[in-house]
C-alpha cells in the first residue's frame, strides 16, 4: 500500500491570500501547473523584461491590470492551452490564474486582452525577440564552444480574409510562410511572412544580425548555419565563408549533381543487388551551379534500398568526414521540426486569425517558457 509522506505542496503568498495544495477539497482547479509555470517565469524574469521593454500608451490612472498583469495572463493561459481570447471569460475568476499573476481579483476581461493585442506593432515585436536573446545567452553558465543556428520555413494555415493573404503551391492552401530559428530548444527568431515569397528571405539579415549578437557575448564561438535545400543560396554560402561562420545546407537535386555522383550512386544499386540489403555510400565532390560564383564541397549519400534509388546532397564549408556530417550533423536539423510542432500545436502559432498583420498571439513568449 502506498505510503504518502507529504501532504501538501505551499507556495509563496500571493498578498493576503495563502497559496497550498493538498487533497483535501476547497476550490478546484485544472490549471494546478500554473503555479510552477508562475515560479519559472519569476526566476527567469521573462514577462516583466518584456513589459519593461514595450511602450504602454494607456492612461495609467484609467487602468485597472497593468502591462505586466495582462502579458502574464494571456502567456500563462496560452502555455495551460487556452488559445482564444474567449476563453478569458471564465479564467479571469480561475483561482489559480489569478494567483499566478499576484492578483486576488477578478482578471482581464477578453475585450481589454483584444485590445493589448490590438496595439502590437513592429516595436513590438522587436522588443520580444531582444529579450528572448537575452534569454538565450543568460541561459549559459558559461561560453558555448559551438552554436548551431537551424533555420526553416512553414506554413500556417489561413482561413480567413487575412492581411497578406496568398495562396502557396507547395502547401496547397492559402498560407503565411513564417521563418524560425532555433538553437536547441531556444526559439531566437519567430518571422512572420507572406508566402508569395522565397523561403529563404530575409535568411541573410537575420542571419548577419545573429552572427554580430553572438560574438559580441562570445567572440571565440563557432557558429554553424544549418538549413534545407531552401536556403542553399549562394550569397548566403559566400557572406559565411567571407565572416568565419560553417555552414551545413542541403543541395536540391538536379540531373548535373546527380550526373558527377553516379559512380557512387551506381555502386550503392550493385551492392543492392547482391546482397538485398539497403547500402550507403558517401563521398565528396566539388560541385557549382551556373549562377554560383564558384565550386563547394558537397556530400554525397548514395542509398539505394528495396524502393530504389534515394540519393541525397548536402554542401558545406566543415572539414570532418562526410558520414559524419551527413549523419551527426545534417540529420540533427530534424530535430527543429519538433520545435516547429511546438509553437504550432502547443503554442498555438497557427492562431493568426486577425484580419490586421500585426495582431499575432503572444507565442514567442511562450516558447520562451517552452524551452526551459
Amino acid at each position: 500500500m502506498t505510503e504518502c509522506y507529504q501532504t501538501s505542496i505551499e507556495f509563496p503568498s500571493v498578498k493576503r491570500r495563502k497559496v497550498e495544495a493538498d487533497f483535501s477539497g476547497g476550490d478546484i482547479t485544472s490549471n494546478g501547473g500554473i503555479p510552477l509555470l508562475s515560479q519559472v517565469d519569476r526566476q527567469m524574469g521573462l514577462t516583466r523584461a518584456v513589459a519593461s521593454a514595450m511602450a504602454d500608451s494607456r492612461r495609467q490612472a484609467s487602468c485597472d491590470h497593468s502591462l505586466l498583469a495582462l502579458l502574464q495572463q494571456r502567456v500563462y493561459a496560452l502555455a495551460l492551452g487556452y488559445e482564444d481570447l474567449n476563453d478569458h471569460h471564465g479564467l479571469r475568476n480561475d483561482l489559480a490564474l489569478q494567483t499566478a499573476t499576484s492578483r486576488i481579483e477578478t482578471l482581464a476581461s477578453p475585450s481589454t486582452l483584444c485590445r493589448l493585442e490590438q496595439r502590437t506593432d513592429r516595436e513590438t515585436a522587436v522588443a520580444i525577440h531582444e529579450v528572448l536573446f537575452e534569454q538565450f545567452v543568460k541561459a549559459h553558465d558559461k561560453p558555448p564552444r559551438r552554436l548551431i543556428l537551424d533555420f526553416d520555413a512553414t506554413d500556417t494555415p489561413l482561413h480567413g480574409d487575412q492581411e497578406g493573404r496568398f495562396f502557396h503551391g507547395y502547401y496547397d492552401h492559402y498560407c503565411f510562410l513564417p521563418l524560425y530559428v532555433f538553437c536547441g530548444r531556444h526559439l531566437l527568431v519567430s518571422y512572420l511572412r507572406r508566402s508569395n515569397c522565397d523561403p529563404a528571405r530575409h535568411t541573410w539579415a537575420i542571419l548577419s544580425l545573429l552572427v554580430k549578437a553572438l560574438r559580441r557575448h562570445w567572440p571565440k564561438v563557432e557558429i554553424i548555419f544549418r538549413g534545407d535545400s531552401g536556403f542553399c543560396r549562394w550569397r548566403i554560402l559566400r557572406w559565411c565563408e567571407r565572416h568565419d561562420v560553417r555552414y551545413i545546407v542541403g543541395l536540391a537535386k538536379n540531373g548535373r549533381v546527380k550526373a558527377q555522383a553516379a559512380p557512387w550512386i551506381e555502386r550503392a544499386d550493385s551492392l543492392h543487388k547482391q546482397t538485398g540489403k539497403k547500402q550507403r555510400l558517401f563521398a565528396s565532390i566539388h560541385y557549382g551551379a551556373l549562377s554560383w560564383d564558384k565550386p563547394r564541397r558537397v556530400i554525397v549519400k548514395a542509398e539505394h534500398n528495396r524502393l530504389g534509388a534515394n540519393p541525397r546532397f548536402v554542401v558545406t564549408n566543415l572539414a570532418q568526414t562526410d558520414q559524419y556530417l551527413y549523419d551527426k550533423l545534417y540529420c540533427a536539423r530534424g530535430d527543429m521540426e519538433n520545435r516547429i510542432k511546438d509553437q504550432q500545436l502547443d503554442l498555438f502559432a497557427g492562431r493568426t486569425s486577425s484580419r490586421r498583420w500585426w495582431t499575432v498571439p503572444a507565442v514567442a513568449l511562450g516558447a520562451g517558457l517552452h524551452a526551459v
